[in-house]
């Protein structure tokens, strides 16, 4: 097992590690720019490195910098968290030459997954079924020939990254030749490649994601699936599982291909295998998150194992052993933002006042509290809101008692919190019938 873990992240999943860690008795190290200096990860932590300024380019993201906190703290693993350098194989590589444990897939394993084109050639192999589209990077010329083909609309996506970066929904040519180089330039600021693939777009689906957890001794477990169908622009903003359109016949079906698609990968680690289904009832493949997801915790609220206490022990090489697993009841997650509700715009600030919600079957992840200067450097997310019910119904009714509760105030400071509630009294969520353009459609 660990000594010392340095947690290469920050705001509320670094909290969630270094909580993980205390429990499995593992001594942590936090990293922070400047403006994360009174941050609660930091309080919480054994050890604080300060690693640079506000700007993640010389902070979170500076390989360099993580790296020499990692050699100061003489810490032998990194827990790298979502996001910032988390599915980056050069980071993973440095770490794991610099003989600490990388606490992830193996960096090949990362440059495999993280091309996207690759793994879906992995995806066909094992058997998943995938949408129609070209098989490799395609040039302006090649991409034409591909739309005409499977037909509009078509959507284009970066080869080497998500995120919501780099894609393009496209309806005819005209479009593919307006888009077609403004998606290549993101990919390539984005990813630093600027690879492009063509894919038909699937109208008015269902985004299910399943969570994986596998060992160095050749296990792979799936835990089931989490909807995430609500979200704007790409970004998910509630989760649940399990999803209402799945039968256990169709889940057990997935999971096992699922499975056989992290054996031919030789896949370690916690993952997320991300799918879209279409009205008939259809799955498509999409792509593998090689890491912690921002939803895990609806996963651990029906199962009730700790996946990040799982991942740092498959990444000490131990086997991860569950029993038989049940997924118990329902959960949903809703993600609070600092923004700007309407627009969506982030709305950083001091929070002047803070009352978090609590009672039977509520969950909150967050690394706030009051008098906590919100910065406006990051990502708006500032805490994760998870029920657990019996029913699908109970969840939701615990959920708007929740919401309600929950008091996060200060001067110009405002979060989305009632965008929720909309979305809870929606008849089209509340029936489960909601797909990933039911959030544009509610705004209209």
């Amino acid at each position: 097992m660990f000594n010392k873990v340095l947690i290469a992240n920050r705001g509320e999943i670094a909290v969630r590690a270094i909580r993980a860690c205390r429990e499995l008795g593992i001594k942590t190290v936090a990293i922070y720019s400047e403006a994360d200096k009174n941050s609660l990860h930091v309080e919480l932590a054994d050890e604080a490195i300060c690693i640079g300024p506000p700007n993640p380019s010389e902070s979170y993201l500076d390989i360099p910098r993580i790296m020499s906190a990692l050699e100061v703290s003489k810490a032998d693993a990194v827990y790298p968290g979502y996001g910032f350098l988390s599915e980056n194989p050069k980071f993973a590589e440095i770490v794991e030459r610099s003989g600490a444990k990388f606490i992830g897939p193996p960096s090949e394993v990362l440059r495999k997954i993280g091309d996207k084109v690759y793994a879906k050639k992995v995806a066909k192999k094992a058997g998943l079924p995938l949408v129609p589209g070209s098989e490799d990077p395609v040039d302006f010329a090649e991409a034409i020939r591909v739309a005409q083909e499977i037909g509009y609309p078509v959507v284009i996506k970066a080869a080497a990254g998500g995120g919501g970066r780099g894609i393009r929904i496209i309806h005819n040519e005209k479009e593919l030749r307006e888009k077609f180089p403004v998606a290549q330039k993101e990919a390539e600021t984005a990813f630093g490649d600027g690879r492009l693939y063509v894919e038909k777009y699937i109208i008015n689906p269902k985004h299910i994601e399943f969570q994986v957890v596998a060992d160095e001794k050749g296990n792979v477990i799936c835990l089931g699936e989490r909807e995430c169908s609500i979200q704007r622009r790409h970004q998910k903003l509630i989760e649940e599982s399990p999803s209402t359109a799945l039968s256990e016949e169709k889940r057990k079906e997935i999971c096992a291909r699922v499975a056989d698609f992290c054996k031919e990968l030789g896949y370690t680690s916690i993952g997320t295998l991300e799918f879209l289904m279409d009205e008939e009832g259809n799955f498509y493949f999409m792509e593998m998150n090689g890491r912690i997801q921002v939803e895990h915790p609806v996963t651990e609220m029906i199962t009730g194992i700790d996946l990040v206490k799982a991942q740092i022990l498959a990444a000490a090489g131990e086997e991860v052993k569950f029993g038989e697993v049940r997924r118990n009841g329902w959960a949903i997650e809703f993600r609070i933002n600092a923004e700007d509700p309407d627009t969506f715009m982030p709305s950083p600030g001091i929070i002047d006042r803070l009352v978090l919600p609590g009672g039977p079957g509520v969950r909150v992840d967050t690394h706030i509290y009051q008098g906590y200067a919100i910065p406006p450097y990051y990502d708006s997310l500032i805490a994760k809101i998870i029920v657990w019910g019996r029913t699908r119904e109970e969840a939701i009714a615990r959920a708007k008692r929740a919401l309600r509760e929950t008091i996060i105030e200060g001067k110009n400071l405002r979060t989305n919190i009632e965008f929720h509630l909309k979305v809870l009294n929606h008849k089209e969520f509340i029936e489960g019938k909601h797909d990933i353009t039911f959030v544009d459609r509610m705004m209209v």
